[in-house]
């Protein structure tokens, strides 16, 4: 896109996350990175190694308003008996003002923790849990 307007920048606000099929209104934001793994590779005739990519690192946060006990009910007793759950998790960015939606599946959507009471006087309960996942799939783009 050569040239656009400042009304095509999307915003999050319109941003949506299914998890495992499940619209999760209470979201307030979604950030997943692939971050590559690099090993040096040494060459000749020159004091710079080069890098050689040997891996990924697939992680992400999911932030939540807390309205429910969603997802202590969906990972609890899984994590009890020693099973690790997984999830499949959709989002969506869909701004009206832009030039179309981008939708992203994340898959095999691991948890890494799970925090059970976090509650203070004068403020709005919410929840940060970072995760890691094994693949994704482009399904809409810009």
């Amino acid at each position: 896109m050569d040239n656009y307007t400042a009304n095509q920048v999307l915003n999050g606000t319109w941003g949506e996350m299914w998890l495992n099929g499940d619209l999760m209104a209470e979201t307030t934001a979604l950030q997943a990175k692939v971050t590559l793994t690099k090993t040096a590779v040494n060459v000749c005739g020159t004091l710079v190694a080069g890098q050689k990519v040997t891996g990924m690192e697939l992680k992400g946060t999911l932030k939540m308003n807390k309205v429910s006990s969603a997802m202590i009910k969906a990972n609890s007793a899984n994590i009890k008996l020693g099973r690790t759950p997984e999830f499949t998790i959709i989002s969506n960015l869909d701004d009206p003002q832009s030039a179309g939606a981008e939708r992203i599946v994340l898959k095999n959507v691991m948890f890494d923790e799970l925090t059970l009471v976090d509650w203070e006087a004068k403020k709005n309960g919410e929840e940060s849990i970072p995760f890691t996942f094994m693949d994704w799939d482009l399904l809409d783009l810009i």
